[in-house]
């Protein structure tokens, strides 16, 4: 017999806890597949720089090669500017930079940059101000990235995010994983066609080969009817995809009664969070006694022995704001303030990153983004606050913005087919039919 979690908010159901969760394979999983001509050789790199210097110098910008750092889909290119050149002369010049290259487009940032391999400061020349401008490589495939090439890694397997999530490799070519319990609310967005999609999957895909149903549940509200309705037969969806816009505010009111429901429980026991909570049998601490402010106790048959960390995925922001925008923006915003100590996350996406859609307030709660491609600057510094989105060449490049960072991370995203994904939902299908919360229902 089927056990669950009561609560004021709705009934959280959980896995029969005699039946031995089983995760899927990797080899459900596709690898990254190369170009039919090979990849960018130490010759390609050389001949790029050479061709940069060449370009540069037309234009009367004398510039000194550094050093080339080459990554699966981009590569950087360090150089010294001469004496009394300076910065706004060589990134003015991206547009022309792209165009004697025959390349989409380029990016030109300057010193200091992150060494993204072991995420410290890297300086080439001491004493010495360098630019960076970012190339495409000239050989590249459509999945320089997967999935399994993210899960199958060493930073996968060691780390200890407590939710971890594959974001993709960054232009250095290490894997780019993140915790979204630290993030803890994250904002996706991108022009249509650029890997915003892909992104979600991947995402959630990695979840579920970390996380069982026990340890975390799904809600997603995917107003297309498409891009997420594949994952309904997940065993770890709290509910079934919610595609209607009134039931979605139905949705984020049952999110924020379940949140107020878990600070409760968590106020009787005497621990702050839900990481406390779910370990507290393990320390015995008792925490502190706040139990006295609330007007009611729970009683003890009322306090579930752990909780599920809950991720809520909107698929497409703009079609909520749209429709009803003072609802979804006091949803959001309260929501991403108090749902982090609740285990309650939000990953909320749109293709149409516009300051009616992503406003202030939203923006505000959502420390962390990952910006795809977009049309133009305005759109840059409408989802990360600064330019360089518009630069990116599409195909899953991303600038990821981290909270508490000022940084960008520029990355490949890891791809994930609609074909693996569906292999991995019907092999957890094995697992039993997800238990859905019976309010919402």
């Amino acid at each position: 017999m089927d056990t669950f979690c009561p609560c004021k908010a709705g009934k959280i159901w959980r896995m029969n806890p005699n039946k031995k969760y089983s995760f899927p394979p990797l080899e459900l999983l596709s690898w990254s597949k190369l170009p039919a001509d090979g990849i960018d050789t130490e010759a390609d790199h050389q001949r790029t720089m050479d061709d940069l210097v060449r370009i540069l110098g037309e234009f009367n910008v004398a510039v000194s090669p550094v050093k080339i750092h080459s990554g699966p889909v981009i590569s950087c290119y360090e150089i010294i500017p001469a004496p009394g050149v300076r910065f706004e002369e060589i990134a003015s010049l991206d547009k022309n930079i792209a165009l004697g290259m025959d390349i989409q487009s380029v990016r030109v940032i300057r010193w200091p940059v992150p060494d993204q391999s072991v995420r410290v400061l890297h300086r080439p020349v001491p004493n010495k101000a360098t630019v960076v401008i970012e190339i495409p490589n000239r050989k590249c495939t459509l999945f320089p990235v997967t999935l399994r090439d993210i899960i199958e890694s060493e930073d996968w397997a060691s780390t200890q995010a407590e939710i971890p999530i594959a974001l993709g490799k960054n232009i250095a070519g290490k894997p780019l994983i993140s915790d979204l319990t630290q993030m803890p609310h994250l904002l996706i967005a991108g022009a249509t066609g650029t890997g915003k999609a892909v992104c979600i999957n991947s995402l959630i895909t990695s979840i579920v080969y970390h996380k069982t149903p026990d340890d975390l549940r799904f809600v997603m509200v995917d107003n297309t009817n498409w891009d997420l309705s594949l994952f309904n037969a997940l065993p770890h969806m709290l509910m079934p995809v919610v595609t209607e816009c009134p039931k979605a505010i139905s949705v984020l009111n049952w999110l924020l009664s379940e949140m107020e429901r878990r600070y409760q429980i968590f106020a009787e026991v005497g621990v702050r969070n839900i990481s406390s909570f779910n370990h507290r049998k393990e320390h015995a601490k008792t925490g502190f006694p706040i139990a006295d402010l609330l007007p009611a106790p729970l009683g003890e048959e009322q306090i579930p022995d752990r909780l599920p960390y809950i991720v809520t995925i909107i698929n497409e922001l703009a079609d909520l704001m749209l429709v009803v925008p003072a609802e979804i923006e006091t949803g959001i915003a309260r929501l991403a303030q108090l749902g982090r100590a609740a285990g309650i996350h939000l990953i909320a996406a749109t293709q149409r990153p516009s300051v009616k859609i992503l406003t202030s307030v939203i923006k505000a709660n959502l420390p962390s983004r990952i910006a795809f491609q977009v049309a133009s600057q305005v759109d840059s510094r409408t989802i990360l606050d600064s330019n360089g989105a518009e630069a990116l060449i599409g195909y899953g490049d991303m600038l990821f913005s981290s909270p508490g960072s000022s940084q960008l991370v520029r990355a490949q995203n890891a791809a994930i087919s609609e074909e693996d994904t569906l292999s991995v939902v019907e092999y957890l299908k094995r697992n039993g039919p997800p238990q859905y919360t019976t309010d919402l229902m």
